[in-house]
């Protein structure tokens, strides 16, 4: 158990793996998960922040001792809160890696600055960008692992940024060689990299200051440059405005259409649909059926108010009374419908899309969110900017793998990271073992910043569909856009990544 657990996890993975050991736990608990599943009226979901809103006192905030005996703290009042409203901990397996694409090798993000083209009056330096094509003589694990170690950024797929490819046989002619033979890049056989290894140059870090060139001299005055556009801070919108606004309403019994319908009206009363019994929940709308739901006993314990499809009917119609309720927050973020776009506040370059699920969802049917980092084209620029449960952070480590639970993944984006040829990032979803999306049922998305939510969005307009565009962020007139999407396709993960130009093993 940890906050943010997948991140504590695969420090102890990569290490355990590199000393060729078994990591002696299956099973991992995300603390932060567990917050954001039940929906706490907390602002974020820092570890300070949960100890403030239970009543625990910090004695020394970012010690270990005394990081772990708060977590403890935190987790107790937490599990607590999860048993009265019978939600589910979101424990995950430790095994979700052995899913990996074959041949592929797990990336781990370069600490150093790519230094560009290997050659041999210079050496190799570290942070230099290193793809293995053919067959190897040790694993090929196990070299990318030494090329790791030495500092080198192993990717799994040549680009024009590639600086060395390891060939043990140049004519096989694979894709990357052809990459190599048109891009002028070096190669060299598995025995010469090793022996380079013994002097490598080295490198740059990737957050170290860039100093400046010398300034030439001008002789005649440069215009004026153009202003940069001023981005506008996404409105939040107060808790007085609108019908439902600010409050959080769960949706039980009814058919798929018919649930479907009514969320969608909600959100055009400003409420925000829930797809979990949480402890933000203030509402609940019952629809037939509903009196069956296995959560209902909890409902009324919590003695939650309950609605009806003629509540929502009549609040569509704006009348002078409507069903009332004190909203938990005093503010909230706007509620996107699909297709809806916001613009992202300058400050805010950092910040995660969260995406959640039922919680008694069949565990057997995994969901994979996955990201692209999309060039002009509408491509990716290789095939390592196709982030995944197998290559979790793209090259220029703006876009990784966040925080994760057995109903909900996230995918961290740092927008002032992003390769300047990058111009569009498109987060998506998959789901496995031939289910579809219609099953899974409504997708809860929050854009959240490390101290507030940007935007929610809940899409639920799918049937057979096994993949999914959730949601786009986008360069515009200089200024980053995010766009709520939900739009689905009947890929599976393999063909939901080919439509974007990433090269996937037929087998």
């Amino acid at each position: 158990m940890a906050h943010n657990a997948s991140f504590d996890h695969g420090f102890l993975a990569a290490e355990m793996d590199r000393l060729a050991l078994p990591l002696p736990v299956t099973h991992r608990m995300c603390t932060v998960a567990l917050a954001r599943r039940l929906q706490l009226d907390v602002p974020n979901v820092k570890l300070s922040t949960l100890a403030t809103y239970w009543g625990i006192r910090q004695r020394a905030a970012h010690d270990a001792r005394d990081d772990v005996q708060t977590l403890a703290a935190v987790f107790r009042n937490s599990v607590a809160l999860a048993r009265q409203i019978g939600l589910e901990l979101p424990v995950t397996p430790c095994t979700a890696t052995a899913r990996a694409f074959p041949g592929r090798v797990t990336r781990t993000p370069s600490p150093w600055r790519n230094p560009g083209r290997y050659s041999e009056a210079v050496g190799l330096v570290q942070g230099t960008k290193v793809v293995i094509t053919g067959d190897t003589r040790m694993p090929r694990s196990q070299l990318a692992r030494r090329l790791t170690d030495a500092g080198l950024d192993v990717m799994n797929s040549a680009s024009g940024k590639t600086g060395l490819v390891v060939s043990n046989d140049p004519r096989t002619g694979s894709r990357k060689l052809q990459m190599a033979a048109t891009r002028g890049i070096p190669i060299v056989s598995e025995t010469s990299v090793l022996e380079l290894l013994a002097r490598v140059v080295p490198g740059v870090p990737v957050d170290a200051p860039v100093e400046p060139g010398p300034v030439p001299a001008v002789r005649e005055p440069r215009p004026e440059p153009e202003r940069a556009r001023p981005v506008p801070t996404p409105t939040l919108v107060s808790s007085s405005v609108g019908v439902f606004s600010g409050r959080r309403i769960l949706v039980v019994g009814g058919s798929h259409l018919e649930a479907t319908v009514m969320r969608s009206r909600l959100v055009q009363l400003s409420a925000t649909p829930a797809v979990n019994l949480t402890a933000g929940v203030t509402d609940v709308l019952v629809l037939d059926g509903g009196d069956g739901d296995p959560r209902m006993p909890k409902i009324v314990e919590r003695d939650l108010t309950l609605l009806s499809m003629a509540d929502v009917d009549t609040a569509l119609d704006l009348p002078d009374e409507v069903p009332s309720v004190s909203p938990t927050r005093e503010w909230i973020a706007p509620v996107l419908a699909p297709g809806a776009v916001i613009d992202l506040p300058a400050v805010a370059t950092a910040f995660t899309v969260n995406v959640s699920w039922r919680a008694d969802f069949d565990e057997a049917m995994e969901v994979d969110v996955v990201a692209f980092e999309l060039g002009v084209d509408e491509n990716v620029l290789s095939d390592d900017e196709f982030v995944f449960y197998n290559q979790p952070a793209s090259p220029d480590r703006a876009v990784a793998i966040s925080i994760d639970g057995n109903c909900e993944q996230g995918v961290r984006v740092d927008l002032g990271l992003v390769d300047a040829e990058v111009h569009r990032i498109v987060i998506g979803a998959a789901i496995s073992d031939g289910a579809h999306f219609g099953e899974l049922g409504a997708l809860s998305v929050t854009a959240d910043t490390d101290d507030a939510t940007i935007a929610t969005a809940v899409l639920d307009g799918a049937t057979t569909e096994r993949s999914m565009i959730i949601a786009e962020i986008y360069r515009r007139n200089g200024a980053w856009r995010l766009r709520a999407l939900g739009q689905g396709y009947d890929d599976d993960l393999g063909d939901f990544a080919r439509r974007y130009g990433v090269d996937v093993d037929e087998s």
